[in-house]
């Protein structure tokens, strides 16, 4: 690999968790300070939202989070809880992300080992990756909205115009 490529790799990886309780307050910090970054970068979605899950996964420790998006299929989502069961996957917790507009726009699912509930400390975990989450779909939708759907108005049109052919036989 070139020296351009392995530094790009290097941009997504968050580091593990350390153990004392002050060095975890830096690291959800660096963390978070990371993501922001990718968010503002414009860095792909699916390399974001699987950046906010692994650090959740990192700071709660024993679980698996996954962020699925509003358009995804329903039964999809049925399918993932059925094959985590099948695993010995218990569900942790499960809330809808929601944008400022108020319009929910994915869904964060959190898988234990253990059926538990999570401690006010992991729920509070929990409510900033769903807003990390938020965020950055948010402005992906943003992002993509004007780069794909925008046209511009009173534009001369230049050049021969393309036609698609009427039959592909």
């Amino acid at each position: 690999m070139d020296k351009f490529h392995s530094r790009s790799r290097e941009r997504w990886e968050i580091p593990a968790p350390p153990r004392h309780s002050e060095d975890r307050i830096q690291y959800l910090l660096t963390a978070e300070e990371q993501i922001l970054q990718l968010i503002s970068t414009g860095a792909p979605l699916p390399g974001v939202l699987n950046g906010i899950c692994s650090a959740l996964d990192f700071q709660i420790g024993n679980i698996v989070s996954l962020v699925s998006l509003a358009e995804d299929d329903a039964t999809s989502a049925a399918d993932i809880a059925q094959t985590a069961a099948l695993f010995g996957l218990y569900i942790f917790f499960s809330a809808g992300i929601v944008a400022e507009s108020g319009e929910e726009i994915g869904s964060l699912e959190i898988y234990c080992c253990v059926p538990r509930n999570p401690s006010p400390r992991e729920f509070q975990l929990i409510e900033r990756a769903a807003c990390l989450a938020a965020i950055a779909i948010d402005r992906d939708m943003e992002v993509g909205h004007y780069a794909n759907c925008r046209v511009p108005e009173n534009r001369p049109v230049r050049g021969n115009l393309l036609k698609w052919p009427v039959s592909t036989n």
